[in-house]
């Protein structure tokens, strides 16, 4: 059985869905705090035409989060057009999430509404209001602007900022879920896209240091081209701290490469015995087990993690 009762999940893309599941399935009354720098396909058409912030990732939550993820409403918020002058390629939750934004007058009141039409389970939060543009500089000294195409950077990513001289400012509910959370779960997802977009959020470092419970760094399994090409789980962790985020992470969840080794075309994230000890020097525990899916192990898989998240609540 879980011994927490609030959890928090921090990051943006696919591997947020996979942990908001896991924490419910642990009974957690669970929250998602997700990243608004998404500037791709849907969600960035959306914020240039209307000026909102990215709906996609708190999409993908509130379906994961849904009474029922197979239901026809939840099906509804996943369609993505595949066709048609104006509407391929956007998701239907998305264009509805952008009509309740109007209805109800703020992107946080839209997704409370849209939470209840879907019976989710939790909540969603951006981690800030702000209009925020990532902007990035490679091992290479070039500088890369925009979240979509720091992802697809040829050459890996040495740091990343917000473009402008202000600081985004979090979202208070988001920094009040954080303090108050049992456990908080950063990752896992893109590093340089989709969670430090989050913690560089004026307030959301602070609040995971001031979290009453424990903060988890979940790395990922495999490395993304470009972006993270030829880093190690202790390396991932060094870049995070690098963007001051030390003293945040109490403990790591990585895939123990050394005992599982992952033998299909992926570039793994090596997390072993060596790699562990660096990540210790660091001052963070680590975990290492078996956490890749065997069908994809590019991500994790979800019943590995699930064993893992639990351990660790227990």
């Amino acid at each position: 059985m879980s011994a927490i009762e609030r959890a928090v999940a921090v990051g943006g893309g696919t591997g947020l869905p996979n942990v908001l599941w896991c924490l419910l399935e642990l009974g957690c009354e669970t929250t998602a705090v997700v990243t608004m720098a998404d500037d791709g396909g849907s969600s960035g058409h959306l914020r240039r035409e209307l000026g909102m912030l990215p709906p996609g990732d708190a999409r993908n939550c509130l379906v994961a989060m849904a009474e029922d993820p197979d239901s026809p409403l939840a099906k509804v918020f996943s369609y993505r057009f595949p066709h048609g002058e104006g509407l391929v390629g956007h998701a239907l939750g998305n264009l509805i999430i952008a009509a309740l934004a109007e209805i109800e007058g703020s992107f946080p009141d839209a997704l409370c509404v849209a939470a209840d039409l879907l019976g989710a389970r939790g909540r969603v939060l951006p981690s800030t209001l702000d209009d925020v543009v990532l902007s990035a500089e490679d091992v290479e000294g070039g500088r890369v602007v925009g979240q979509v195409n720091v992802a697809e950077s040829a050459a890996p990513i040495a740091c990343v900022r917000f473009v402008g001289d202000e600081a985004a400012v979090a979202y208070p509910p988001a920094v009040e879920a954080i303090r108050e959370a049992d456990l908080v779960v950063v990752g896992p997802g893109s590093l340089f896209t989709s969670l430090l977009p989050n913690l560089l959020v004026h307030g959301i470092a602070e609040a995971l240091r001031e979290c009453r419970g424990r903060v988890v760094y979940v790395c990922n399994v495999a490395n993304q081209r470009g972006e993270t090409s030829g880093m190690d789980a202790a390396e991932h962790l060094e870049a995070l701290l690098r963007h001051g985020l030390d003293g945040v992470f109490d403990l790591a969840l990585v895939h123990d490469s050394d005992r599982f080794p992952i033998l299909r075309d992926v570039e793994p994230v090596h997390g072993g015995v060596r790699q562990a000890a660096a990540i210790r020097a660091l001052g963070i525990d680590v975990m290492l087990t078996d956490l890749a899916d065997q069908n994809d192990p590019r991500h994790h898989g979800r019943s590995r993690l699930l064993r893992a998240l639990e351990e660790v609540a227990s």
